[in-house]
């Protein structure tokens, strides 16, 4: 399963609300999580939300180093295929 930026901005969305900055989608993939106005405790919901929905545990490490949702996707994917291999 390909997980797309749009996906992670529709659980982003639900678990932690909508983006702060006025950042339009075109931009919202790659504006930072600071600049959105998410901050660790909105990632947190969100990876918890992402390990219901897509049955991936990022490890708390690696998500905080993502720092957009395209990176959080990439993230994601990744985590995902490795526990697949």
């Amino acid at each position: 399963m390909n997980i797309t930026v749009e996906e992670i901005r529709r659980v982003i969305v639900a678990s932690a609300g909508a983006p702060e900055s006025g950042a339009s989608d075109a931009d919202f993939a790659d504006t930072s999580f600071d600049e959105l106005g998410y901050e660790s405790l909105a990632l947190m919901e969100t990876a918890s939300a992402i390990e219901r929905e897509f049955g991936v545990s990022v490890p708390d490490d690696l998500l905080f180093e993502a720092r957009t949702p395209r990176e959080l996707a990439e993230l994601v994917r990744s985590t995902k295929e490795a526990a697949a291999a």
